[in-house]
């Protein structure tokens, strides 16, 4: 039998009658019984429902049913999930947690049904009450097995359900002192990285071709690769398939990167010709100073390699740098964008990071014999800073960033992507296969051959590493 509000019951609690009046803007449809003498509608069974508003009064009795259903209470920690209490004694969490635990609040009021679920408002913010079953998990997901870190200051899980409820912006607490200091550790961090290179040659005066140096290349090489396939073309298919971005075509990352691998093509084969276009010129006419005549001298035993010629080197080297700035600016930005739950995690990650890709360009760089060293501090000068430029530019937007936004998704998206590409062709084509078809690998010795290996490896494994994290 269906009815509408208000509905009067009548209950029998310890043998004294208790009137309750339920009012509700939702009708229910609950088993009755009607009086035969006065036609009195009794509820024969009850259950736990949802109200906005009740009154109770208790006839011959003190006591009052106080059940409250328009908040949650009780409001706690277990690790960085928050727990509250319901009205009717049920725990469930609060998603999304607050970031800062020490000024969450013991409390959520005005809560409310949208379907089957619960939301209540705290200073203005809509929150999600989700309730525990009895065996301890989440109604809507178990948090078991999964694995959460942040992209783009979009939480993203793996191993569960980890599907975007909400496009809108997430309102977190952001620790800004701790960014703003932690800016200048990754500015010395990446510095590191990248002069290192150099200055470990310039101190010891060690060669190109060395056991040393050779171990460094091939480790950044592998660094390189990594960074490709594990952490640049899987964030940018994470940013293409966000549920917030309505793309039509599913090879959208995939048709980005083939582009930034054909635009560093042409790059180098362009560049490439006007070079010798100006050997043929210079080889023509006589050289009238010494620096056309030295000019002369390396682009003459350059054209004798079959591969990567010397004179053009710099060419490289300025194409890879290319693709990793795009991609390292990317990354200063999605690490202040974290919450502060995933912030320092994140940031450790981070370090390493810059680190193995700094040593990876810095290894390039110094074996850059056209160039001057000048030239080269430049070049990684600009690795070092771009990070953190970067986390400033992510510092300024903290406030504004939502990383669901349609515009924010597309244009992170194309600069992964279309990185990926610049060094897919950089770490494939100019220095695996550079370095041990065409360089010194092709006839060095078995202990040379064996540490170049091994280091390449090694490069690749703590790259995909901490891609677990990032």
């Amino acid at each position: 039998m269906r009815f509408f509000i208000p509905i009067v019951a009548f209950f029998i609690a310890q043998g004294t009658a208790e009137t309750t009046t339920v009012y509700s803007t939702r009708n229910y449809r609950l088993p009755t019984t009607t009086s035969q003498t006065d036609g009195t509608i009794y509820v024969t069974s009850t259950r736990q429902l949802a109200i906005t508003t009740s009154s109770t009064t208790n006839s011959g009795s003190s006591s009052s049913l106080s059940v409250q259903t328009t908040a949650v209470t009780d409001c706690h920690f277990h690790d960085s999930v928050q727990y509250c209490i319901n009205g009717y004694g049920v725990e469930g969490s609060i998603v999304p947690a607050p970031t800062n635990t020490d000024a969450a609040p013991t409390s959520y009021e005005e809560c409310h049904s949208h379907d089957d679920e619960v939301f209540c408002i705290y200073q203005g913010n809509e929150v999600q009450f989700i309730a525990v079953d009895e065996d301890g998990s989440d109604e809507s997901e178990s948090s078991s097995g999964t694995n959460c870190h942040f992209h783009a200051g979009v939480e993203h899980c793996v191993g569960g359900s980890a599907d975007v409820e909400s496009c809108e912006r997430v309102d977190r607490d952001y620790n800004i002192p701790l960014r703003i200091g932690l800016l200048f550790v990754i500015l010395v961090t990446s510095a590191i990285g990248s002069f290192g290179p150099l200055l470990l040659k310039s101190w010891f005066k060690l060669s190109t071709d060395g056991i040393i140096i050779t171990i460094i290349k091939q480790f950044g090489t592998g660094v390189i690769i990594s960074t490709v396939f594990i952490h640049l073309i899987t964030h940018a298919q994470l940013m293409w398939s966000n549920s917030c971005l309505h793309i039509v075509y599913e090879g959208t990352g995939a048709a980005i990167t083939m582009a930034g691998l054909l635009v560093a093509f042409l790059l180098e084969y362009f560049a490439h010709r006007v070079l010798k276009n100006r050997v043929s010129l210079t080889k023509g006419h006589a050289a009238s100073t010494k620096e056309e005549e030295k000019q002369v001298v390396e682009v003459s035993s350059a054209e004798s390699v079959p591969h990567g010629i010397s004179v053009n080197d710099k060419i490289s080297v300025l194409i890879m740098e290319a693709g990793i700035l795009f991609h390292s600016i990317l990354i200063g930005v999605i690490l202040v964008v974290a919450g502060d739950s995933y912030f320092i995690t994140l940031f450790i990650v981070i370090v390493f990071h810059q680190f193995f890709e700094g040593l990876a360009l810095g290894s390039r760089i110094l074996s850059i014999e056209n160039a001057k060293m000048h030239v080269k501090l430049l070049m990684a000068a600009a690795f070092a800073l771009i990070t953190p430029l970067g986390m400033a530019i992510g510092i300024g937007v903290l406030n504004k960033f939502n990383g669901n936004d349609p515009s924010t998704i597309i244009a992170l998206g194309t600069l992964d992507s279309f990185s990926a590409g610049i060094l897919l062709w950089t770490g494939l084509i100019e220095m695996w296969a550079h370095d041990w078809l065409h360089g010194s690998l092709s006839n060095s010795s078995l202990w040379v051959t064996l540490s170049a290996l091994t280091s390449l490896i090694v490069g690749m494994l703590l790259m995909s590493l901490l891609g677990y994290w990032a």
